[in-house]
């Protein structure tokens, strides 16, 4: 029975991931949806339930009123069907309306509605822009994933749940009152008046809050998660006090926020508390005086009572439900900030796959530019620029930080899209094909290296999943990182390729994370191969070691490799020297020294293979 419930709703639907919308309500319907229908019904279980409740207290007082008047030997042939009806709802109907309500809840929506959400969000947000990553925190933008999903899960059952249960259940307990004595019913709409005048001023407070909350939350995750992934810098440079003041200034910031919520909460319980005890005392004194003056039996007053002390005990779950409706309002608010937002680089809406026959790159006349909010008075990272590849040949990208090599890179990957001109590859418009195949067509190792926290296998594979083991050992060896992987093991005993790395790789040195990022680019096997100092990490000796796997790996393919460290590019067939995002120069090696230009005055001025600064 638990299973089949569970199995109602599929947490992993298939759907293409979409822009959520950004209104609250149309964010909550679009993450709603195969979740509705299970909603609504467990809407009508809570309403049904209500009137059932409602009903029995009604029919508690015509009950009292009947056994102060009737006749003992008569009582079970007169009242004996009307008890075995209120019999039944008791001990049937509710039963079975909890049993499917809870069902509904717990085994359908409850794990399986925030699941949806978070695996919708993760693969839209897995296709964002790489700038939309550069301007965030990782940790955030997990935390926000997690915290909006449980969000909005709430604030739509409690909508369904809660509202429709309180709705039926005020509506008839007041119907119930006046149905003895339209008197009796005053104290129950003077109330209803007050806690919504309380409602009105309180919840809208605890839900400012409770946003400001969530995005202090969010920060404070942030910046502990940027401590520990920095680890290392923190210890190298003895910061542990400069990060605890930076993480307490957020912590800070977040206690505030729990402060300011703390004190609604206790002005909540204190006019809430004083809201229900005068309910209390004004049914009770008004119900005594009616019966006293014969206006009313003394069943109502037994109903009024109860009903009374009944509201006054859901109020405050009632009050803390809204309570938390609006902080999950807040919280989905500010997730809508990070979640709902439009990709800066999107396929065509007839992207076609990229077919590559021999991997030749035109960049004809790029102009880009990071933005003038990012670069207040500079001009265009890449400046008219015009450069052709022919397929298998091999290029190195020449000049000092800031020239625009990497953005060169950059582009042909479309991790942005440009200002002006075209990127063609084998003839075919980068922008026009899908950015899947486009990257998968491109073999790039680079400087700054970060590994899954996997295990090696699964690292080097990354490069071709469908690789065998004897494939991924052979990529190893010829990166000249099997020698070390077989002496690797980790703090759970794994061993080898079942070792994990830890986190961005952090339990190898920068050398072997290198030679793994190699392997796994020779497993891939790329047409178009993208070298952004491959080989800076390692040691002169291991270098040397590779460097006739790295030719092998060269050939046949159409190369572009950028390295501040001339020795290992300058037997490329061509060079290109970049200067402010224009081509200042091109030749092979020898060429460029004869020239006396620009590249010469480089070579001549490197210090230990590394180019000087500016």
């Amino acid at each position: 029975m638990f299973r089949w419930f569970e199995q109602r709703l599929d947490p992993y639907p298939a759907d293409p991931p979409a822009m959520p919308p950004q209104g609250l309500l149309r964010f909550i319907l679009h993450f709603s949806r195969g979740a509705k229908g299970y909603m609504l019904v467990m809407a009508a279980c809570a309403a049904l339930i209500a009137v059932a409740e409602v009903v029995l207290f009604g029919y508690l007082g015509t009950l009292v009123n009947r056994l102060s008047s009737a006749d003992r030997t008569s009582f079970w042939a007169d009242e004996g069907g009307r008890l075995l009806v209120m019999a039944a709802i008791l001990v049937i109907g509710l039963p079975l309306l909890q049993v499917l309500f809870s069902l509904l809840m717990h085994q359908t929506l409850m794990g399986n509605f925030p699941q949806r959400i978070r695996w919708q969000a993760h693969r839209y947000l897995l296709r964002q822009s790489m700038s939309y990553f550069q301007d965030e925190f990782a940790g955030r933008i997990a935390t926000k994933l997690m915290q909006t999903a449980l969000a909005v899960r709430e604030v739509a059952m409690k909508f369904m749940d809660v509202l429709t249960y309180v709705g039926v259940y005020f509506i008839g307990a007041l119907i119930l009152a006046a149905s003895t004595d339209g008197l009796l019913a005053l104290p129950f709409l003077g109330w209803g008046a007050a806690y919504g005048v309380l409602l009105w001023w309180l919840i809208p407070r605890i839900g400012r809050v409770s946003q400001a909350q969530a995005d202090a939350r969010a920060v404070m995750t942030g910046r502990v998660v940027d401590s520990y992934t920095n680890i290392s810098t923190v210890k190298l440079f003895s910061h542990s006090s400069r990060e605890e003041a930076y993480v307490r200034e957020s912590m800070d910031g977040f206690l505030v926020t729990v402060h300011q919520q703390m004190r609604l909460a206790s002005i909540q319980n204190i006019l809430l508390s004083t809201l229900n005890s005068v309910l209390t005392f004004s049914v009770t004194a008004l119900g005594l005086w009616l019966w006293s003056t014969g206006g009313i039996e003394v069943g109502a007053v037994a109903v009024a009572i109860p009903l009374a002390l009944r509201l006054g005990n859901m109020s405050h779950w009632i009050m803390w439900e809204f309570a938390g409706l609006f902080e999950d309002i807040g919280t989905v608010r500010d997730g809508i900030g990070s979640l709902a937002l439009p990709r800066m680089v999107t396929d065509a809406g007839d992207a076609r796959p990229l077919i590559t026959r021999r991997g030749g790159v035109d960049f004809d006349h790029v102009t880009f530019r990071y933005g003038d909010v990012a670069r207040p008075g500079l001009g265009a990272v890449l400046d008219d620029l015009t450069l052709s590849i022919a397929p298998g040949e091999r290029i190195g990208l020449v000049g000092r930080s800031g020239a625009g090599k990497s953005t060169l890179v950059n582009l042909m990957l479309r991790f942005h899209d440009l200002e002006t001109g075209r990127i063609l590859i084998d003839g075919q418009d980068v922008s026009g094909v899908t950015q899947e195949s486009l990257r998968a067509a491109i073999g790039v190792v680079t400087q700054d290296t970060s590994l899954l926290h996997r295990s090696i296998r699964d690292n080097i594979a990354y490069g071709r999943p469908d690789a065998t083991e004897a494939e991924i050992m052979r990529a190893a060896e010829l990166a000249e990182a099997a020698d070390f992987i077989r002496g690797l093991t980790d703090s759970q005993g794994r061993r080898g390729l079942d070792a994990h790395v830890g986190e961005r790789g952090v339990k190898l040195s920068g050398g072997q994370r290198q030679r793994i990022a190699i392997a796994r680019v020779l497993l891939k096997d790329a047409p178009i191969l993208v070298l952004d100092e491959a080989t800076s990490a390692l040691d002169s000796e291991v270098e040397a070691a590779i460097q006739s796997q790295l030719d092998m790996l060269m050939r046949g393919k159409t190369v572009i490799a950028i390295a501040h460290r001339l020795s290992t590019i300058a037997r490329m067939d061509r060079l290109v020297v970049m200067e402010q995002g224009r081509i200042v120069e091109q030749g092979t090696h020898d060429a460029l020294l004869a020239q006396g230009g620009i590249y010469a005055g480089l070579w001549a001025r490197q210090s230990g293979g590394f180019l000087e600064a500016e």
